[in-house]
Protein backbone atom coordinates (compact mmCIF):
# COMPACT_ATOMS: atom_id res chain seq x y z
CA UNK A 1 0.00 0.00 0.00
CA UNK A 2 2.84 2.32 0.80
CA UNK A 3 4.29 1.67 -2.66
CA UNK A 4 0.97 2.52 -4.31
CA UNK A 5 0.67 5.74 -2.31
CA UNK A 6 4.28 6.67 -3.14
CA UNK A 7 3.74 6.16 -6.85
CA UNK A 8 0.56 8.25 -6.73
CA UNK A 9 2.36 11.04 -4.82
CA UNK A 10 5.24 11.06 -7.31
CA UNK A 11 2.80 11.20 -10.25
CA UNK A 12 0.83 14.13 -8.79
CA UNK A 13 4.04 15.98 -7.98
CA UNK A 14 5.37 15.47 -11.50
CA UNK A 15 2.14 16.74 -13.05
CA UNK A 16 2.15 19.80 -10.76
CA UNK A 17 5.72 20.77 -11.54
CA UNK A 18 5.42 20.10 -15.28
CA UNK A 19 2.27 22.24 -15.41
CA UNK A 20 3.95 24.95 -13.37
CA UNK A 21 7.01 24.86 -15.64
CA UNK A 22 4.84 25.03 -18.79
CA UNK A 23 2.86 28.02 -17.49
CA UNK A 24 6.10 29.73 -16.48
CA UNK A 25 7.33 29.42 -20.08
CA UNK A 26 4.26 31.17 -21.50
CA UNK A 27 4.43 34.98 -21.79
CA UNK A 28 2.38 37.24 -19.54
CA UNK A 29 0.60 39.77 -21.76
CA UNK A 30 -1.10 41.81 -19.02
CA UNK A 31 1.60 44.47 -18.63
CA UNK A 32 2.03 44.80 -22.38
CA UNK A 33 -1.69 45.36 -22.92
CA UNK A 34 -2.00 47.86 -20.06
CA UNK A 35 0.96 49.91 -21.30
CA UNK A 36 0.06 49.98 -25.00
CA UNK A 37 -3.75 50.25 -24.98
CA UNK A 38 -3.86 54.02 -24.34
CA UNK A 39 -2.19 54.64 -27.72
CA UNK A 40 -4.56 52.32 -29.62
CA UNK A 41 -7.62 54.02 -31.10
CA UNK A 42 -10.98 53.10 -32.50
CA UNK A 43 -11.86 54.70 -35.84
CA UNK A 44 -15.49 55.35 -36.81
CA UNK A 45 -16.09 56.40 -40.40
CA UNK A 46 -19.15 57.85 -42.11
CA UNK A 47 -19.90 58.22 -45.80
CA UNK A 48 -22.82 59.58 -47.77
CA UNK A 49 -24.49 57.46 -50.45
CA UNK A 50 -27.51 58.43 -52.53
CA UNK A 51 -30.72 56.63 -51.62
CA UNK A 52 -32.56 54.73 -54.32
CA UNK A 53 -35.41 56.49 -56.09
CA UNK A 54 -38.57 54.35 -56.12
CA UNK A 55 -39.41 55.83 -59.48
CA UNK A 56 -36.41 54.10 -61.00
CA UNK A 57 -37.85 50.64 -60.26
CA UNK A 58 -39.06 49.21 -63.61
CA UNK A 59 -41.54 46.91 -61.83
CA UNK A 60 -43.60 49.94 -60.71
CA UNK A 61 -46.46 50.83 -63.10
CA UNK A 62 -45.67 53.84 -65.31
CA UNK A 63 -48.30 56.15 -63.76
CA UNK A 64 -46.94 55.53 -60.23
CA UNK A 65 -43.36 55.82 -61.48
CA UNK A 66 -44.14 59.26 -62.95
CA UNK A 67 -45.57 60.34 -59.58
CA UNK A 68 -42.44 59.25 -57.72
CA UNK A 69 -40.14 60.92 -60.24
CA UNK A 70 -42.07 64.19 -59.98
CA UNK A 71 -42.64 64.46 -56.24
CA UNK A 72 -40.07 62.29 -54.45
CA UNK A 73 -36.55 63.50 -53.81
CA UNK A 74 -33.98 60.85 -52.94
CA UNK A 75 -32.27 61.59 -49.65
CA UNK A 76 -28.62 60.88 -48.90
CA UNK A 77 -28.05 57.81 -46.74
CA UNK A 78 -25.22 57.65 -44.27
CA UNK A 79 -23.10 54.51 -44.04
CA UNK A 80 -20.95 53.83 -40.99
CA UNK A 81 -17.80 51.78 -40.69
CA UNK A 82 -15.39 50.84 -37.93
CA UNK A 83 -11.68 50.13 -37.79
CA UNK A 84 -8.67 50.47 -35.57
CA UNK A 85 -5.46 52.49 -35.50
CA UNK A 86 -2.69 53.74 -33.26
CA UNK A 87 -1.00 57.02 -32.35
CA UNK A 88 2.63 57.49 -33.42
CA UNK A 89 3.28 61.07 -32.24
CA UNK A 90 2.27 63.19 -29.26
CA UNK A 91 0.81 65.85 -31.57
CA UNK A 92 -1.83 63.51 -32.98
CA UNK A 93 -0.64 61.53 -36.02
CA UNK A 94 -2.60 58.27 -36.31
CA UNK A 95 -1.88 55.22 -38.48
CA UNK A 96 -4.62 53.00 -39.92
CA UNK A 97 -5.52 51.14 -43.12
CA UNK A 98 -6.36 52.80 -46.41
CA UNK A 99 -9.48 50.67 -46.77
CA UNK A 100 -10.77 51.81 -43.36
CA UNK A 101 -10.99 55.48 -44.38
CA UNK A 102 -11.38 55.15 -48.15
CA UNK A 103 -14.27 57.33 -49.40
CA UNK A 104 -15.16 58.41 -45.85
CA UNK A 105 -16.64 61.90 -45.57
CA UNK A 106 -16.20 62.03 -41.79
CA UNK A 107 -13.69 60.25 -39.55
CA UNK A 108 -13.90 60.12 -35.75
CA UNK A 109 -10.98 58.84 -33.68
CA UNK A 110 -11.84 57.55 -30.19
CA UNK A 111 -9.27 56.95 -27.44
CA UNK A 112 -9.56 54.36 -24.68
CA UNK A 113 -10.47 57.12 -22.18
CA UNK A 114 -13.52 57.92 -24.41
CA UNK A 115 -12.18 61.19 -25.78
CA UNK A 116 -13.23 61.67 -29.41
CA UNK A 117 -11.68 63.79 -32.17
CA UNK A 118 -12.52 64.60 -35.75
CA UNK A 119 -9.62 63.44 -37.95
CA UNK A 120 -8.29 64.70 -41.26
CA UNK A 121 -6.54 62.51 -43.82
CA UNK A 122 -2.91 63.48 -44.37
CA UNK A 123 -2.44 60.85 -47.05
CA UNK A 124 -3.30 57.29 -48.05
CA UNK A 125 -1.51 54.59 -50.02
CA UNK A 126 -3.64 51.92 -51.63
CA UNK A 127 -0.69 49.72 -52.64
CA UNK A 128 0.32 49.14 -49.00
CA UNK A 129 -3.22 49.65 -47.61
CA UNK A 130 -1.96 52.32 -45.19
CA UNK A 131 -3.27 55.75 -44.25
CA UNK A 132 -2.06 58.58 -42.03
CA UNK A 133 -4.58 60.70 -40.09
CA UNK A 134 -4.20 63.76 -37.86
CA UNK A 135 -6.21 64.81 -34.82
CA UNK A 136 -5.91 68.17 -33.06
CA UNK A 137 -4.46 67.31 -29.66
CA UNK A 138 -1.12 67.32 -27.80
CA UNK A 139 0.61 65.19 -25.18
CA UNK A 140 -0.95 61.99 -26.46
CA UNK A 141 0.34 58.49 -25.65
CA UNK A 142 2.34 56.96 -28.50
CA UNK A 143 3.65 53.66 -29.83
CA UNK A 144 7.07 52.92 -31.31
CA UNK A 145 7.90 50.87 -34.41
CA UNK A 146 10.26 47.91 -34.09
CA UNK A 147 12.34 46.34 -36.88
CA UNK A 148 10.07 43.70 -38.39
CA UNK A 149 13.07 42.21 -40.22
CA UNK A 150 14.09 40.69 -36.87
CA UNK A 151 10.85 38.69 -36.61
CA UNK A 152 11.07 34.93 -36.85
CA UNK A 153 8.41 32.30 -37.40
CA UNK A 154 7.21 31.20 -33.97
CA UNK A 155 7.65 34.59 -32.25
CA UNK A 156 4.77 35.65 -29.99
CA UNK A 157 2.70 38.63 -31.18
CA UNK A 158 -0.31 40.51 -29.78
CA UNK A 159 -3.07 42.51 -31.51
CA UNK A 160 -5.35 45.14 -29.99
CA UNK A 161 -8.32 46.58 -31.85
CA UNK A 162 -12.10 46.79 -32.15
CA UNK A 163 -13.32 43.57 -33.81
CA UNK A 164 -17.06 43.61 -34.52
CA UNK A 165 -17.19 47.01 -32.75
CA UNK A 166 -15.99 45.48 -29.46
CA UNK A 167 -13.58 48.17 -28.28
CA UNK A 168 -10.02 47.40 -27.22
CA UNK A 169 -10.10 43.65 -27.59
CA UNK A 170 -6.73 41.90 -27.28
CA UNK A 171 -5.70 38.63 -28.93
CA UNK A 172 -2.40 36.79 -29.10
CA UNK A 173 -0.67 34.19 -31.23
CA UNK A 174 2.52 33.48 -33.09
CA UNK A 175 4.10 34.50 -36.37
CA UNK A 176 3.09 31.78 -38.84
CA UNK A 177 5.14 32.99 -41.83
CA UNK A 178 6.93 36.06 -43.11
CA UNK A 179 7.22 37.59 -46.56
CA UNK A 180 3.80 36.43 -47.76
CA UNK A 181 2.83 37.65 -51.24
CA UNK A 182 -0.80 38.87 -51.40
CA UNK A 183 -1.48 40.90 -54.57
CA UNK A 184 -4.31 43.39 -54.18
CA UNK A 185 -7.39 43.65 -56.40
CA UNK A 186 -5.30 45.44 -59.05
CA UNK A 187 -2.63 42.74 -59.04
CA UNK A 188 -0.13 45.01 -57.28
CA UNK A 189 2.27 43.29 -54.90
CA UNK A 190 4.50 45.61 -52.89
CA UNK A 191 4.04 44.28 -49.34
CA UNK A 192 5.76 41.17 -47.87
CA UNK A 193 2.99 40.47 -45.34
CA UNK A 194 3.48 38.96 -41.89
CA UNK A 195 1.17 35.95 -41.48
CA UNK A 196 0.00 35.16 -37.95
CA UNK A 197 -2.57 33.01 -36.19
CA UNK A 198 -3.68 35.97 -34.05
CA UNK A 199 -7.48 36.25 -34.02
CA UNK A 200 -8.25 39.19 -36.33
CA UNK A 201 -11.79 40.10 -37.37
CA UNK A 202 -13.61 42.98 -39.11
CA UNK A 203 -12.87 46.09 -37.04
CA UNK A 204 -9.27 45.07 -36.28
CA UNK A 205 -8.11 46.57 -39.57
CA UNK A 206 -5.46 49.24 -39.06
CA UNK A 207 -4.66 48.22 -35.52
CA UNK A 208 -1.16 47.43 -34.22
CA UNK A 209 0.57 44.08 -34.04
CA UNK A 210 3.02 44.03 -31.11
CA UNK A 211 6.09 42.06 -30.19
CA UNK A 212 6.59 41.11 -26.55
CA UNK A 213 8.43 44.39 -25.92
CA UNK A 214 5.24 46.33 -26.72
CA UNK A 215 6.66 47.67 -30.01
CA UNK A 216 4.72 47.71 -33.27
CA UNK A 217 6.01 45.09 -35.71
CA UNK A 218 3.03 45.25 -38.07
CA UNK A 219 -0.25 46.92 -39.00
CA UNK A 220 -3.14 44.43 -39.20
CA UNK A 221 -4.61 44.55 -42.68
CA UNK A 222 -6.26 41.37 -43.99
CA UNK A 223 -7.73 38.03 -43.04
CA UNK A 224 -8.38 34.90 -45.06
CA UNK A 225 -11.98 33.86 -44.55
CA UNK A 226 -14.83 31.96 -46.12
CA UNK A 227 -17.29 32.95 -43.40
CA UNK A 228 -16.49 36.65 -42.91
CA UNK A 229 -14.76 35.92 -39.60
CA UNK A 230 -11.42 34.65 -38.35
CA UNK A 231 -10.26 31.27 -39.70
CA UNK A 232 -6.69 31.12 -38.40
CA UNK A 233 -4.97 33.22 -41.07
CA UNK A 234 -4.36 36.93 -40.56
CA UNK A 235 -1.93 39.26 -42.30
CA UNK A 236 -0.16 42.44 -41.23
CA UNK A 237 1.89 45.03 -43.10
CA UNK A 238 5.42 44.76 -41.65
CA UNK A 239 6.77 47.79 -39.81
CA UNK A 240 9.74 47.93 -42.20
CA UNK A 241 7.28 48.85 -44.96
CA UNK A 242 4.88 50.81 -42.75
CA UNK A 243 7.50 53.15 -41.35
CA UNK A 244 8.75 54.10 -44.85
CA UNK A 245 5.21 54.64 -46.17
CA UNK A 246 4.12 56.68 -43.14
CA UNK A 247 7.22 58.91 -43.36
CA UNK A 248 6.47 59.66 -47.02
CA UNK A 249 2.79 60.32 -46.34
CA UNK A 250 3.71 62.70 -43.51
CA UNK A 251 6.30 64.59 -45.57
CA UNK A 252 4.76 64.46 -49.05
CA UNK A 253 1.15 63.34 -48.71
CA UNK A 254 1.85 60.49 -51.14
CA UNK A 255 4.25 57.58 -51.67
CA UNK A 256 6.82 57.14 -54.43
CA UNK A 257 8.21 53.66 -55.12
CA UNK A 258 11.04 52.22 -57.10
CA UNK A 259 10.21 50.74 -60.48
CA UNK A 260 12.19 48.42 -62.73
CA UNK A 261 9.94 47.92 -65.76
CA UNK A 262 9.92 44.12 -66.05
CA UNK A 263 7.41 41.29 -66.09
CA UNK A 264 8.59 38.29 -64.08
CA UNK A 265 7.68 34.74 -63.16
CA UNK A 266 8.93 32.03 -60.79
CA UNK A 267 11.67 29.57 -61.74
CA UNK A 268 10.58 25.94 -61.53
CA UNK A 269 12.92 22.93 -61.35
CA UNK A 270 13.11 22.37 -65.12
CA UNK A 271 13.80 26.05 -65.79
CA UNK A 272 16.45 26.08 -63.05
CA UNK A 273 18.24 23.18 -64.73
CA UNK A 274 18.05 24.82 -68.15
CA UNK A 275 19.57 28.01 -66.71
CA UNK A 276 22.35 26.11 -64.95
CA UNK A 277 21.00 26.79 -61.43
CA UNK A 278 21.41 24.20 -58.69
CA UNK A 279 17.91 24.90 -57.35
CA UNK A 280 14.79 26.92 -58.26
CA UNK A 281 15.40 30.52 -57.22
CA UNK A 282 15.22 34.10 -58.43
CA UNK A 283 12.86 36.14 -60.58
CA UNK A 284 12.81 35.16 -64.24
CA UNK A 285 12.40 38.19 -66.51
CA UNK A 286 9.83 37.37 -69.19
CA UNK A 287 9.44 40.86 -70.57
CA UNK A 288 11.31 44.17 -70.42
CA UNK A 289 9.38 47.39 -70.95
CA UNK A 290 10.93 49.35 -73.77
CA UNK A 291 12.68 52.49 -72.51
CA UNK A 292 12.21 51.51 -68.84
CA UNK A 293 14.94 51.32 -66.18
CA UNK A 294 15.67 47.64 -66.82
CA UNK A 295 15.85 48.21 -70.59
CA UNK A 296 18.26 51.13 -70.14
CA UNK A 297 20.40 49.02 -67.80
CA UNK A 298 20.63 46.17 -70.31
CA UNK A 299 18.45 43.60 -68.53
CA UNK A 300 16.94 41.16 -71.03
CA UNK A 301 14.14 38.62 -71.26
CA UNK A 302 15.54 35.35 -69.99
CA UNK A 303 17.66 36.88 -67.26
CA UNK A 304 17.15 35.40 -63.79
CA UNK A 305 17.59 38.07 -61.12
CA UNK A 306 19.10 36.48 -57.98
CA UNK A 307 19.90 39.62 -56.00
CA UNK A 308 18.81 43.25 -56.10
CA UNK A 309 20.11 46.12 -53.99
CA UNK A 310 22.09 43.60 -51.96
CA UNK A 311 19.02 41.55 -51.03
CA UNK A 312 18.49 37.96 -52.17
CA UNK A 313 15.59 37.19 -54.51
CA UNK A 314 14.41 33.69 -53.68
CA UNK A 315 10.97 33.95 -55.30
CA UNK A 316 9.73 36.18 -58.09
CA UNK A 317 7.46 38.12 -55.70
CA UNK A 318 10.52 39.14 -53.66
CA UNK A 319 11.65 41.44 -56.48
CA UNK A 320 8.78 44.02 -56.36
CA UNK A 321 9.00 43.98 -52.55
CA UNK A 322 12.68 44.96 -52.76
CA UNK A 323 12.51 47.32 -55.75
CA UNK A 324 9.52 49.19 -54.30
CA UNK A 325 11.54 50.23 -51.26
CA UNK A 326 14.43 51.64 -53.32
CA UNK A 327 14.25 55.42 -53.73
CA UNK A 328 13.53 56.43 -57.35
CA UNK A 329 16.66 57.74 -59.03
CA UNK A 330 18.98 55.58 -56.92
CA UNK A 331 21.70 53.53 -58.56
CA UNK A 332 22.06 49.95 -57.36
CA UNK A 333 23.30 46.54 -58.46
CA UNK A 334 21.42 43.56 -59.83
CA UNK A 335 23.07 40.14 -59.77
CA UNK A 336 21.64 37.78 -62.37
CA UNK A 337 22.12 34.65 -64.44
CA UNK A 338 22.23 35.16 -68.20
CA UNK A 339 22.63 32.13 -70.43
CA UNK A 340 24.17 30.13 -67.57
CA UNK A 341 26.67 32.86 -66.67
CA UNK A 342 26.50 35.13 -63.62
CA UNK A 343 26.63 38.87 -64.26
CA UNK A 344 26.24 42.10 -62.30
CA UNK A 345 24.44 45.05 -63.84
CA UNK A 346 24.11 48.57 -62.49
CA UNK A 347 20.53 49.87 -62.56
CA UNK A 348 19.13 53.34 -62.06
CA UNK A 349 15.75 52.68 -60.46
CA UNK A 350 12.77 54.56 -61.91
CA UNK A 351 9.56 55.72 -60.24
CA UNK A 352 6.48 53.54 -60.29
CA UNK A 353 3.47 54.86 -62.19
CA UNK A 354 0.37 53.38 -63.79
CA UNK A 355 1.74 51.63 -66.86
CA UNK A 356 -0.69 50.77 -69.64
CA UNK A 357 -1.56 47.28 -70.83
CA UNK A 358 -0.96 45.90 -74.29
CA UNK A 359 -3.34 43.70 -76.22
CA UNK A 360 -2.93 40.89 -78.73
CA UNK A 361 -3.79 41.83 -82.29
CA UNK A 362 -4.84 39.53 -85.13
CA UNK A 363 -2.37 37.19 -86.81
CA UNK A 364 -1.57 36.46 -90.44
CA UNK A 365 -1.96 32.99 -91.88
CA UNK A 366 0.54 30.69 -93.51
CA UNK A 367 1.75 27.49 -91.85
CA UNK A 368 5.02 25.59 -91.71
CA UNK A 369 5.30 22.35 -89.74
CA UNK A 370 8.34 22.03 -87.48
CA UNK A 371 10.07 19.18 -85.64
CA UNK A 372 8.85 20.20 -82.15
CA UNK A 373 5.31 19.13 -82.93
CA UNK A 374 3.85 22.50 -83.84
CA UNK A 375 3.00 24.63 -86.84
CA UNK A 376 3.84 28.31 -87.00
CA UNK A 377 3.04 31.39 -89.03
CA UNK A 378 4.36 34.91 -89.22
CA UNK A 379 3.01 37.45 -86.74
CA UNK A 380 1.81 40.67 -88.28
CA UNK A 381 3.66 43.83 -87.45
CA UNK A 382 0.80 45.46 -85.55
CA UNK A 383 0.78 42.53 -83.09
CA UNK A 384 4.51 42.85 -82.53
CA UNK A 385 4.28 46.63 -82.17
CA UNK A 386 1.52 46.41 -79.56
CA UNK A 387 3.58 43.97 -77.51
CA UNK A 388 6.76 45.97 -78.16
CA UNK A 389 8.46 42.90 -79.66
CA UNK A 390 11.25 42.92 -82.20
CA UNK A 391 10.10 39.66 -83.75
CA UNK A 392 8.36 36.34 -83.20
CA UNK A 393 6.19 33.67 -84.78
CA UNK A 394 2.64 32.61 -84.00
CA UNK A 395 1.76 29.02 -83.09
CA UNK A 396 -1.04 27.97 -85.40
CA UNK A 397 -1.44 24.36 -84.22
CA UNK A 398 0.05 21.90 -81.74
CA UNK A 399 0.23 18.12 -82.21
CA UNK A 400 -1.30 16.03 -79.42
CA UNK A 401 1.39 14.46 -77.23
CA UNK A 402 4.21 16.41 -78.88
CA UNK A 403 7.05 18.24 -77.16
CA UNK A 404 5.21 21.51 -77.79
CA UNK A 405 2.03 20.15 -76.17
CA UNK A 406 3.97 18.91 -73.12
CA UNK A 407 5.54 22.36 -72.83
CA UNK A 408 2.05 23.87 -72.63
CA UNK A 409 2.05 25.74 -75.95
CA UNK A 410 -1.35 26.58 -77.46
CA UNK A 411 -2.49 27.87 -80.82
CA UNK A 412 -2.27 31.67 -80.81
CA UNK A 413 0.83 31.84 -78.59
CA UNK A 414 3.65 34.01 -79.96
CA UNK A 415 7.05 32.35 -79.71
CA UNK A 416 9.83 34.91 -79.29
CA UNK A 417 12.77 32.93 -77.89
CA UNK A 418 14.16 29.38 -77.92
CA UNK A 419 17.31 28.38 -76.03
CA UNK A 420 18.05 32.07 -75.40
CA UNK A 421 17.99 32.74 -79.16
CA UNK A 422 15.72 35.53 -80.39
CA UNK A 423 13.18 34.51 -83.03
CA UNK A 424 12.86 37.21 -85.71
CA UNK A 425 10.88 35.29 -88.33
CA UNK A 426 9.93 31.83 -89.55
CA UNK A 427 13.33 31.40 -91.17
CA UNK A 428 15.17 32.24 -87.95
CA UNK A 429 12.88 29.82 -86.07
CA UNK A 430 13.80 27.03 -88.51
CA UNK A 431 17.49 27.80 -88.14
CA UNK A 432 17.37 27.81 -84.32
CA UNK A 433 15.36 24.57 -84.10
CA UNK A 434 17.64 22.76 -86.55
CA UNK A 435 20.61 23.50 -84.28
CA UNK A 436 19.03 22.06 -81.11
CA UNK A 437 20.55 18.86 -79.74
CA UNK A 438 18.07 15.93 -79.65
CA UNK A 439 17.07 15.04 -76.09
CA UNK A 440 18.09 18.42 -74.66
CA UNK A 441 15.81 20.53 -72.50
CA UNK A 442 15.84 24.21 -73.47
CA UNK A 443 13.93 27.26 -72.27
CA UNK A 444 11.32 28.93 -74.47
CA UNK A 445 9.69 32.33 -74.12
CA UNK A 446 6.24 33.01 -75.56
CA UNK A 447 3.36 35.45 -75.20
CA UNK A 448 -0.20 34.45 -74.46
CA UNK A 449 -2.29 37.54 -74.90
CA UNK A 450 -0.15 40.26 -73.37
CA UNK A 451 1.38 37.90 -70.77
CA UNK A 452 4.96 36.68 -71.25
CA UNK A 453 5.60 33.07 -70.13
CA UNK A 454 8.80 31.04 -69.76
CA UNK A 455 8.66 27.25 -70.01
CA UNK A 456 11.05 24.45 -70.96
CA UNK A 457 10.71 22.11 -73.94
CA UNK A 458 12.39 18.73 -74.52
CA UNK A 459 13.76 18.41 -78.03
CA UNK A 460 12.63 15.09 -79.53
CA UNK A 461 15.35 12.89 -80.99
Amino acid sequence: MFDTFSRFFVLVTAIFFSTHTLSADLPDFTSLIKETSPAVVKINTFSETPASNPGADPSIPPYFREFFERYSRPQQRQQAGVGSGFIISEDGYVVTNHHVVDEATRIVVRLDDRREYEAVVIGTDQRSDLALLKIDEDNLPTLEFADSNLLEVGDWVVAIGSPFDLDYSASAGIVSAIGRSLPNEKGQDYVPFIQTDVAINPGNSGGPLFNLDGEVVGINSQIFTRSGGYMGLSFAVPSSVGREVIDQLKNNGQVSRGWLGVVIQDVDLNLARSFGLDKPQGALVTRVQRGGPADRAGIRSGDVILEFDGKPIEYSYDLPHVVGLVAPGSRTQARLIREMREEEIQVEVGELDQAGQTRLASIDSGTAPQGLGLSIEEANQSTLDQLELGGGVVVSSVEVGSAAAKAGLLAGDILVQIAFEQIDSRSSFDQIVSGLEPGSIVPILFYRGDTAIFRTIRVDG
